[in-house]
Order: structure tokens, then C-alpha cells, then sequence
């Protein structure tokens, strides 16, 4: 099924003529709960993974107190999904009941050091997705993270892996996992995409001061708020990136290692539109949606929480060889 954005409520363009020249291409990906295949662009599906090809891994010491075990969260979200399906007095059944008793949080009494396997978060074909950059004839983008956030830097380990689909023959059937993860919010939940390409802009903090300066006077005359209109929410390829809840706090570009500034490729945002949908963001065919009071969430259908934050991943344009740049957006 596809997803629709709703004409939009106000021109951006319209309102500040100078933005004009700053709209990009943004793919909305619009992930919805089903059971994609590795030949499918997904969130949290499985990926074409070359059947001898390392999967990667994740070193770094992870400093947490407490797991959740991967297993037992998988299979309470498959429950869950199912119960919802069913009548709302039909009850529990006593194998469901020991599902959920088994998804709980465990405590450790050590870091965990050894080497985690990577968890699958996005698969992204060129067919989906052609506005995002393309080199040296790929057409598959795979994004895996390490299931434990938060590393000596602060910031998550992300690793992408760029390749021609057809120079897959033999297929990895049972990729390594993690048996434990830091939090249930960090398993993205499979997801097929509904891919649509629209029209965003920079957001207040990324706009030159004297654009900024009639964006804010425009604000203050109609109450409204420029961020809800510019920027896409949710999950999207390539665009401006995520809008920052603090307005007002210049953003200064990522750069990459070599110096070049770095492009947003990827971002892992929060829900499609919040209660009030001030920007018009609200797929057309979802407008009788019940939101949060199904599970999942019909515009947040990943289970993916990452707080208050958005995580959004650049690359750099000089080298697709050089690692991605990591930022989380408040």
C-alpha cells in the first residue's frame, strides 16, 4: 500500500522566497509492521548478506548494568502484534503469559566486552530510494549498529556496507545476533517501507542568519512553527536531516575526518506526526489511524525509541570509503 503527504498546508518557499533555492529531495520511508524478505527494502528485516562475508562486529567496551535478551524481546513484540489482532476479551493464553514473563530486564555484574555481533536496522535498494547517492554501480545500502548505545564517545556504532545485489549468489540464511541487547527500543522490529519521494528545507538553525531573521519574524506574525513545515519527521533517506528541538542554537555541519562536510544520508527519527500534526506530515491513507492506542503505533511501528533524540547518519561526498559520521539530534 502506498503513503501519501498531504498537500502542504503552507509553501515554504512561498513564505521566504530565498528557500527556494535550498529544497531537497527527501524519501520518506514510511515503515509499517509485515515480513519483508532480504530482496525487500525493510527496517529490521533481513539483509542480503553474502553467505562469506564476515559479518561485522562491534569491539568496543560497553559499560551497562542491566540486559534485555534478544530472543525474549522478539518474541514478546510477535505476541503482542498478534494479541492485537484478536478480540479485545480474549485472553492471554498461558504460553503467551510465559513470553512475557520471560521479556524482562536483567541485571549484570560485569561489562559486556565480548564482541557483538551488529543488529540489521535498515536495507535500502536504489529502486527505493534513487535520490540518495549511488557509487561505482551499488544498489543495495545496508545499516547495522551495535545493539549497546552508548560507547566511550557518546555516540553509536554504525556501520554501513554499500553493494551490487547481483554479485549476491549464496545468501547468509542465519546471520550472527547478539544474545542480549542494552534495551528492548534498540531491536528495530521488521518493517516493510512504503517509500515516497518529497520537498523538504533546511531547518531554522541550518538557515543563514538573515533568512533565519524573516523565518522568526514570520513565526512571530502567524504562530506557527517553521521546523513542522520544513523538515519530514520519522524515518527518511537523504534530505536535510533532522529539525533540533532547540531552534535557536546555530547548527554547525558535520564534517567528515578528511575535512570534507558530510551529507545526511540516513535518518531514525521518532514518530510520522505527533497528536496535533501542525506540519501536514499525517499520510493521507492513515487519517483514520488510531496512533499510539493500537499496537504497533501505526506512524511509529518500529519500536525503536531513542528518547527525545533523532539519530542521524551523514556520509561524506569526497569518499564512500570513508566512515560515516554519527550525530544525535534534540
Amino acid at each position: 500500500m502506498t503513503r501519501t503527504t498531504p498537500a502542504r498546508p503552507w509553501e515554504v518557499a512561498a513564505v521566504v522566497p530565498q528557500l527556494a533555492t535550498t529544497a531537497r529531495t527527501v524519501t520518506r520511508l514510511h515503515p509499517r509492521t509485515g515480513s519483508p524478505t532480504v530482496q525487500d527494502s525493510s527496517v529490521g528485516g533481513p539483509l542480503l548478506w553474502p553467505r562469506d562475508e564476515p559479518w561485522p562486529t562491534c569491539t568496543g567496551s560497553h559499560e551497562v548494568s542491566s540486559v534485555w535478551e534478544l530472543e525474549a524481546v522478539r518474541a514478546a513484540h510477535h505476541v503482542t502484534v498478534a494479541r492485537w489482532s484478536r478480540p479485545e476479551d480474549e485472553a492471554h493464553t498461558p504460553e503467551e503469559e510465559t513470553i512475557f514473563d520471560r521479556n524482562e530486564e536483567k541485571e549484570i555484574d560485569s561489562p559486556y566486552t565480548d564482541p557483538v555481533p551488529l543488529l540489521p536496522v535498515a536495507q535500502l535498494y536504489a529502486r527505493d530510494v534513487p535520490a540518495l547517492p549511488w557509487p561505482d554501480g551499488a544498489d543495495l545500502l545496508q545499516i547495522l549498529w551495535c545493539p549497546f548505545m552508548d560507547h566511550d564517545d557518546d555516540i553509536p556504532a554504525v556501520h554501513l556496507r554499500r553493494r551490487r545485489a547481483d554479485q549476491v549468489t549464496a545468501v547468509l540464511s542465519r546471520p550472527p545476533e547478539p544474545s542480549v541487547i542494552e534495551l528492548e527500543a534498540y531491536w528495530p522490529a521488521p518493517c516493510v517501507l512504503h517509500p515516497e519521494q518529497v520537498i523538504e528545507y533546511p531547518a531554522l538553525n541550518q538557515l543563514p542568519a538573515a533568512v533565519g531573521a524573516r523565518v522568526r519574524a514570520w513565526q512571530e506574525d502567524t504562530g506557527h512553527h517553521y521546523n513542522a513545515f520544513a523538515s519530514a519527521p520519522g524515518w527518511k533517506a537523504g534530505g536535510w536531516g533532522a529539525a533540533a528541538w532547540h531552534e535557536e542554537e546555530p547548527a554547525d555541519p558535520p564534517h567528515c575526518g578528511c575535512g570534507a562536510v558530510a551529507q545526511p544520508l540516513f535518518t531514525i527519527g521518532l514518530a510520522e506526526w505527533n497528536g496535533h500534526d501542525e506540519g501536514g506530515w499525517r499520510p493521507v491513507e492513515d487519517a483514520d489511524a488510531e496512533d499510539r492506542r493500537c499496537y504497533p503505533p501505526v506512524g511509529d511501528p518500529t519500536g525503536v525509541d531513542l528518547g527525545d533524540e533523532k539519530l542521524q547518519i551523514y556520509h561524506c561526498p569526497a569518499s564512500h570509503e570513508h566512515p560515516p559520521v554519527i550525530a544525535r539530534v534534540y
